[in-house]
Order: structure tokens, then sequence, then C-alpha cells
């Protein structure tokens, strides 16, 4: 068993893992490159590997730096099939059309600025994919994987249990005559405001694991409710709009179930609420169908055919002109938009039009890359440039990180207590991160190290590396420090 990481390994970004038994590989996950120009340029590096040659590929959930570049590799020549559950072929859907759509719409606004200043179409890059390839994609999905049934693939008994990450999040057991390997994809927070915690996974000889969060635990779930019912509180006395950049899966339902339920209760006021995210609109649709992967408070109004994800003051945005209206509208408003970095989507034009107002509020319930405008605002900055003009930070900004649908340390710990005594890879985290819950590893009694960047390695035969990859320079970085939920 080898496995060779094209993503995810050093960065927190682009999870892609080619795992090699004998003569026969298949792909697990797909996702594209998220955040810095130098990350992003990844994505157009191709694959270094025949992609013709892949059996099959395996998702375990549908963000989009699990399943982003599925449509390039379609498009490249890969036709076989893409196992998956259901709830993430129904995500993947909504995730890769929409991807296509702002890459078009990107390459079509850079296409126009690049004329006016004279400057070739060739030189201008074109989009990843378009639509087309994004069907294509969809055509080879199989959404036969179930929780705790095995199903065969390329020869290997391949096994999902639930993840709690998002809908349809599936960690991965995978078994060969070479030994037994546990891909843990994203793993979720057991205190989630949504989903059921993870299966609580078997024995393993190795084990690839997500390390987002692995230096830090998150505020429990109690404490994180008091402080987002205070943060809507003092908001609504501003007067102002209170702007809330959410992710459209997993994270924006889980704050509308919140506002509602404190609505409900008359612990928040029932203020309006701006649902200003059509992705996000039809990713809530996919959890009506999946309920029993929630927790029993929001599975049972489900059952009871109630809506646990629906305000009574909830106004869904469904276009860009209604989204501008919103700005015309006096008094306090609660303005949930995408997308939750604030580095593109409709919270851009809220945004600018409300940041520099003493009255407004900004919630950050949401992952901030340092590097991203969201980073900069909640660490502080006073002036940020936005759609091509300098704004003042003027409004009043909370940070609220127990939301977060990752793992913290002491969960990505629960996690491995029940695996024996794997050898442990470390992936989807920022370097210092990782290093650094490399010793809490050992204080257990596990061996772990870094997976270096497409670089194979042996999972299951003799020896195993010890220290840090070559070349890796553990000097902090400040990645998952700043981190604000995702």
């Amino acid at each position: 068993m080898q496995l060779q990481s094209f993503g995810a390994a050093l960065t927190v970004t682009g999870s892609m893992h080619l795992l090699t038994v004998g003569e026969r590989q298949i792909l697990i996950d797909c996702g594209l490159f998220q955040g810095n120009d130098e990350l992003e340029a990844r994505n157009r590096e191709g694959f270094p590997f025949d992609v013709q040659a892949l059996e099959a590929v395996i998702l375990t959930h549908a963000h989009l730096d699990h399943v982003g570049r599925l449509p390039l590799l379609v498009k490249l020549g890969f036709r076989g099939p893409v196992y998956c559950t259901a709830p993430t072929a129904g995500l993947a859907e909504t995730v890769l059309l929409d991807s296509a759509r702002l890459q078009v719409d990107g390459y079509r606004h850079d296409l126009r600025r690049a004329r006016r200043q004279g400057v070739p179409d060739e030189q201008v890059p074109p989009p990843l994919y378009e639509e087309e390839d994004v069907h294509r994609a969809l055509a080879l999905l199989r959404p036969h994987l179930e929780f705790g049934e095995t199903t065969r693939v390329a020869g290997l008994k391949v096994t999902p249990e639930r993840a709690g990450h998002i809908l349809g999040s599936a960690y991965l057991l995978i078994e060969s005559a070479e030994g037994r390997l546990l891909m843990s994809g994203d793993l979720g927070n057991r205190e989630s405001g949504l989903q059921l915690d993870f299966t609580p996974p078997p024995h393993a000889d190795a084990v690839v694991i997500e390390t987002t969060y692995a230096n830090r635990t998150h505020r429990p779930w109690p404490a994180t409710l008091a402080e987002f019912r205070d943060a809507l509180r003092d908001s609504v006395r501003q007067g102002g709009k209170i702007l809330i950049p959410s992710f459209a899966i997993e994270r924006t339902q889980t704050i509308l179930h919140t506002i509602k339920s404190l609505m409900d209760a008359g612990e928040v006021p029932r203020i309006p609420v701006f649902l200003d995210s059509p992705m996000a609109a039809r990713a809530t649709h996919e959890y009506f169908e999946f309920g029993d992967e929630l927790i029993p408070e929001v599975r049972d109004a489900l059952q009871a055919g109630e809506d646990p994800f629906r305000p009574s003051t909830l106004h869904v945005v469904p276009t860009s002109a209604e989204s501008q209206r919103i700005n015309k509208y006096d008094g306090p408003a609660i303005i949930l938009a995408g997308n939750g970095m604030m580095t593109g989507g409709r919270i851009q034009h809220h945004l600018k039009h409300h940041l520099w107002k003493p009255s407004t509020s900004l919630i950050s319930v949401s992952y901030q890359s340092p590097s991203s405008l969201g980073g900069r605002i909640v660490t502080g900055a006073d002036h940020v440039r936005i759609m091509g003009e300098e704004i003042a930070v003027k409004a009043h900004v909370y940070t609220i990180g127990g939301f977060s649908a990752h793992a913290d340390q002491d969960d990505l710990l629960a996690f491995l207590s029940t695996t024996g005594t794997p050898r442990v890879w470390l992936v989807h985290g920022e370097p210092d991160v990782m290093a650094s819950f490399l010793p809490v590893l050992k204080e257990r009694g596990l061996t772990g190290n870094l997976m270096p960047d497409r670089q194979a390695v042996d999972l299951t035969g003799p020896g195993f590396p010890q220290g840090l990859p070559p070349g890796f320079d553990a000097a902090p970085t400040r990645g998952a420090q700043a981190e604000a939920g995702e």
C-alpha cells in the first residue's frame, strides 16, 4: 500500500491522495486548492499521474477543496466510476455547478478588463472547466456508498462510516491483503449544533488524518450558543445591519437553525433574516432527505414535517437585483450571505455598503484565512479594499469560533483512541499545527509523521520515517491560529 498526496500535504486545502496497491490505483478526493495565488496556481499544474490509469475515485464529502478538480480530471480523460454517499452526490452537483459558473464569470470579467488594457485574449487564463465538464463528471458519480456497508472498489474492500463533518461526509476503511488503512477525510466537531458525532473507527495499520485544528480545542457548544445570542442582542441594539458571512454547506444550516431556536425561545428579537445565498438555499434542500445524520432535535423536526432551518422572519433572496435592494431596508436585519471568508460572493456587496457604518455588526462564524479579506477584518484592519474601493472598518466585529465543523484536538484523539497503534500520517493542516500535534501523539503511544507533498510513502511496509519531512520549515505560520470556525 503506497500513498501519494497531491493536495492537503503540508497545507489545508486541495485534498487529493493517490492510493496504489500492486498495479491498481484509486484516487481519494479530488479537491481544488483555495487560498493565496501560489496555492491556487497549483490547480493549473495538471495531474502528476496518468489520469486514464485510475480505476476509480472515492469522495469523502462535497466541500470544494475535496471535489473541486473532479470536472478537470474528467476533462483530461478520466472515465471511471466516482464513488460517494448519496448526500455527497447531491451536494457535489450544487458545489461544482457553482464553481464552474464563478470561473466562467471571472474569466469573462478578466477578459473584458484585459481588452480595455490592450492585453491579448490568449494571455488571460481560461476557466479550469465549464458547466458541460461538470455534467460529464456528475454522470460518473456512483452514490452507492452506505455507512457501515462494504463495497468492492478496484479489488479493495471499502467501508465508509459517518464522519460528522457535513451532510454525507464519510471516513473510509480500506482493506487489502497488504493491510487496513483509515482515510479520515474531514472529521466533525463532536459538539456540532447540527451533525451527529462521527462513528468510532476500528483498528487499522495506518491512519491518514486531517489536522485542521490539531493544536486547539473548541469552545463548548453551550458557551458558543450564549456568545452568539449575546452578539445578536448587542447588534440589534445598535440598530444597523447584522452581516454574517457563511459557507453554504453546514455552516449556513447551523446558523439558520440556531437563529430560529433563539427567536422561538424569545432570546433574541424577531427581526428580518435575509438568506442571500442561492447556493445555500439549494444545499439546504438536501438536509430534508437525510435527516438521520443530524442531531435528534433537527431530525425529529424534519420527521414531523417542520422546517428547522426557517426562522419565521426568513426571506430567501434569489437574484442579485433583490440582493441589492436589501440595502434600502430601514432598521436592523440579519444578512446571511456567502462566502464565508468574504473572498467573493454577495457578502462583498453588503460589506461595501455597511462595513463603514458604526451601527453595523459583522459576526464571523467561519474560518478566516489570514490572507483573505475576512482574515484582515477580524484581525483588526482599519481599512480594506472591497470591489475596487478602500472601505473603512467601523462596524462592530464579533468572532465566534465554536461553530466549527472540524474536529479539534480532543476530537482527533478520540477518533484515534479506538484504532489500536497504527502509523499516523497527518494531512490537511498548517505545517506548524501538525508539527505541534506530533508530541501529543507520542504521549499517547502513537507514532506520527507529516505526509510529504507528492512523495510516495509505504503505508504498511517495514520501517516508518521519523522526524519532519525534508526541507520542512517549522517556523509558525498564522494559519489555524487565526481561524474563526471552518
